[in-house]
């Protein structure tokens, strides 16, 4: 028995005659268009990526900044 994708009940239910031909094997009359939006999803899977990194190092400075304030308040506190 094969295994049936989320994204194979997604086509099926949009279009059940898409569905009926991919299966079939026929290839899509708008092969730029699905390449277009491979590049755009693409794209935005950098951009979420990227804004992971920059939410971590946000974080990171902030723990920085105030570990240095927690230091310099004690310098100043205790001689």
């Amino acid at each position: 028995m094969r295994t049936i994708r989320a994204s194979e009940i997604g086509a099926f239910l949009f279009c059940r005659q898409a569905w009926y031909l991919q299966q079939q094997g026929v290839e899509s009359q708008n092969q730029a268009e699905l390449a277009g939006g491979t590049a755009y999803h693409q794209q935005q899977g950098k951009k979420v990526a990227r804004s992971g990194v920059l939410r971590w190092a946000g974080w990171f400075i902030l723990l920085l900044a105030l570990a240095i304030l927690a230091v310099g308040l004690t310098q100043t506190v205790l001689p």
